[in-house]
Parts: structure tokens; sequence; C-alpha cells
């Protein structure tokens, strides 16, 4: 007996009808089986861009030209991937992402912060100007700095006055650059 998959192979049953189905559960039990293996073929292999892009990280300044601003976690990096399918592109992710679990990363205080944006973007970010008219002067550490054509961003200075961390913040509330600037600034953490 041949039935409509010709993959499977049926044998008739003495007292029933023919029945294909404990084949084709094995036939899919198979398939899945070796879908399991590739996502975990694939897991393993972004563990190990990972892992070896760890010891490349690339500065602010290079992530920031390939187009990685901000506090990018690895994981989000790793989501990147399954709609991406560009190694290089994954790969430069992952040297420009912080680990989500580097508490070291969250202790980290800076002096002070220049917040960059154009003058004639700022009509498209209400939070951002809310916080400089009315938040800013809580933060004299913080500057604002205009500049044409400039995302908005808040670059974080070290104690000698250079730039050590860039991150953009377009899509940020007033209450998000409030608290990052409470646990990020030395004089507002005090």
């Amino acid at each position: 007996l041949q039935l409509a998959r010709p993959d499977v192979e049926c044998k008739p049953n003495r007292t029933k009808l023919p029945t294909c189905t404990e084949r084709e559960r094995e036939g899919e039990g198979e398939r899945e089986g070796e879908r399991e293996m590739d996502m975990a073929m694939c897991v393993t292999m972004l563990l190990a861009m990972a892992a070896l892009s760890g010891g490349q990280e690339l500065s602010s300044k290079e992530c920031e030209n390939l187009g990685f601003t901000g506090l990018a976690l690895c994981s989000d990096c790793k989501t990147f991937a399954e709609y991406v399918k560009d190694q290089e592109l994954v790969s430069d992710c992952l040297k420009c992402c912080v680990e989500d679990s580097d508490d070291s990363m969250s202790k980290v205080t800076y002096a002070g912060a220049l917040l960059e944006v154009c003058m004639r973007k700022l009509v498209f970010y209400p939070e951002i100007v809310g916080f400089i008219e009315e938040e800013k002067d809580k933060f004299p550490s913080v500057k604002v700095q205009y500049s044409f054509n400039s995302p908005p961003k808040m670059i974080m200075l070290d104690d000698n006055g250079e730039h050590a961390e860039t991150i953009r913040i377009d899509n940020w509330k007033r209450e998000h650059i409030l608290q990052f600037l409470r646990g990020k600034l030395k004089s507002a953490s005090s």
C-alpha cells in the first residue's frame, strides 16, 4: 500500500485498515530532533562568537561610527542575529555590547556629562526639551552642547573632562534621563 506520502512506508494490519501514524510519528520525531540540533548549533555558534569577540571590544567612538551607540546589551545582539543574517554586522554588535549581568559597568560613575543635540531637531524631542528647561539645573556637572545635525546623546566625561562614553537618548523619557544621571554622575550619587 502507498499513501500520499511516498517517504512513509505502511504495512497492512490484519485487524484494521493500514495505518502509518507510528511511522509518521517516528519521522516527525527525527525531524524535530534535527531542528533541535540545528538550534543548539546556532546558539553554540552565537556564544562562541560572543566569547571570541569579548577580547576585541571596540572603543566608544568606533562603535558609534559603526552605528552601535548607547547601552547595547549583548542579549540585544543575539536577538539582532535572529533577524539579520550578516555575521560581520552581528560580530560588530557583539564587540560593542555590554554583558547583561555586568555589575561592574553599572557601578561606573562619571565626573560630568554633555547633553549634545541639534537645536533645529530639538522640537522633535519634547522629553529632552522638558529635561533641559526644568531639570538640568539639578545637575551642575551636565552641560548642554548644541551641535548641528547631531542626534540627542549624552557624552559622559571622566575626571579629566575627556569623553568616556557616548549614549544615544533619542527615545528616552525625562524620568529615564533623570534616573540615569542620578546613577551615573558622581556629584548626583554622593
